[in-house]
């Protein structure tokens, strides 16, 4: 299939116009009088975007992804369809779902300013909201929270988990609160381990397929289910049914929290990655029936809601000699829910051709995310914009912020 010109995925129309599971924490924020809800979930290790959105349209992009790459719409494993360009992941059959029903936008070619491949510097940057890691000490959320109309401090939020995550520190007002009975696994060894071994193909692949079989050993018996470092899915399941039920529990309130924020890990994919079924096949089932037990678990206020999933910047676009990929740059975000003005993807596609590529390896970054942040907090929690540029997100005045994502 030729490529189709970068004018002809400036998707942004009226937009444009204006301008591993392991360690889960959850945080709530109140919007006032307000009855949008907002969650954030931030897929910590760098999703790939190119998997879990594939432009299986572009020319270069079978021959960079090889053994992952995913087939067209209608073949076997192939993706889900979405304009003709661009698919979704097969394990993510309720987001095809959302999407058909105009209720997800897909953003790629998207990340924040930051362009190195440090996760920590990177989740950094994503949840403070400028230009450099470490420039500021609150997140970009809990400054927009003190910006909400009618908002009452006793609101702010709550924080499930042992840390209040950065996007959500700051002058508004978060405490923390962690389940009884929430289960302590050892991911961060596991990701250090990964991450350790990333560039030594003995080691990275001897350890994914070692943590693989110790899966196999505790119980689970399906090798395309399992999530990142070798958990099984279905302990990412359970996890995302808990959470997602208590989420559900505080946002239904007419008057309790209308912001949310999921903080997941395990998306670092170095090795053993899969394409069709696989590791991360297993981790985006998950994601997809957590998200779908959300819409369930909200009911009526599903039509209020609108649901943000980034990361901390994306993968590369050639597979590695691990069978997996290494960090990147450019990624892919979803907006879902309700009230989102949907069936829809957002892309000045950039090409994966050698020369296109960030640095001759990395999907270029067209699309900063911090103009899609404004264009949420705007029109959906009524953030005034002259404090999401001089509050929320200082320095921005290039990231303008897009419009028409949900609906009035």
């Amino acid at each position: 299939m030729p490529s189709i010109p970068r004018r002809d995925f400036l998707r942004l129309g009226t937009l444009a116009a204006g301008g591993a599971f392991l360690t889960t924490r959850l945080a709530f924020a109140g919007a006032g009088n307000r009855q949008g809800r907002l969650v954030l979930v931030i897929l910590r290790g760098a999703l790939d975007g190119l998997a879990a959105v594939p432009p299986y349209g572009d020319p270069d992009y079978a021959n960079l992804r090889r053994e992952v790459a995913l087939q067209a719409p209608g073949a076997a494993g192939g993706a889900l369809p979405l304009d003709g360009f661009f698919g979704l992941h097969p394990a993510l059959s309720f987001l095809g779902q959302c999407y058909a029903a105009r209720e997800l936008i897909v953003f790629h070619a998207a990340a924040s300013p930051y362009r190195e491949r440090s996760h920590f510097d990177g989740q950094d940057v994503l949840e403070n909201g400028s230009l450099q890691p470490h420039a500021l000490q609150s997140g970009w959320l809990n400054r927009a929270l003190a910006q909400l109309p009618g908002a009452r401090p006793h609101e702010a939020g709550v924080a499930l988990g042992q840390n209040v995550p950065l996007v959500m520190r700051g002058p508004a007002e978060v405490t923390s609160w962690s389940p009884s009975k929430l289960a302590a696994l050892d991911e961060d060894t596991l990701a250090r381990l990964t991450e350790l071994y990333a560039t030594d193909r003995l080691l990275s692949v001897r350890l994914a397929d070692a943590t693989a079989a110790d899966a196999l050993v505790a119980g689970d018996g399906d090798l395309q289910m399992q999530g990142a470092a070798g958990v099984p899915a279905a302990a990412y399941a359970a996890r995302y049914a808990q959470l997602v039920k208590a989420a559900a529990g505080f946002l239904r309130q007419q008057d309790g929290p209308r912001v949310a924020v999921f903080d997941t890990t395990g998306w670092d994919t170095h090795a053993n990655e899969g394409g069709a079924q696989g590791q991360l096949a297993g981790r985006l089932k998950a994601l997809d029936a957590g998200l779908a037990q959300l819409k369930d678990a909200m009911g009526p206020a599903w039509s209020d809601t609108a649901v943000l999933l980034v990361t901390e910047f994306g993968r590369t676009a050639a597979v590695n000699g691990t069978r997996g990929t290494d960090h990147g740059t450019g990624a892919a975000a979803l907006l879902v829910g309700g009230a989102v003005a949907g069936g829809r993807v957002v892309a000045d596609w950039p090409g994966l051709s050698q020369r296109a590529l960030y640095q001759g390896r990395d999907l270029n970054a067209t699309l900063d995310l911090r103009a899609v942040f404004k264009g949420v907090l705007g029109e959906h929690l009524g953030v005034a914009q002259r404090a999401l540029e001089e509050q929320v997100f200082p320095d921005s005045a290039a990231a303008k912020a897009l419009r028409g994502l949900t609906r009035a």
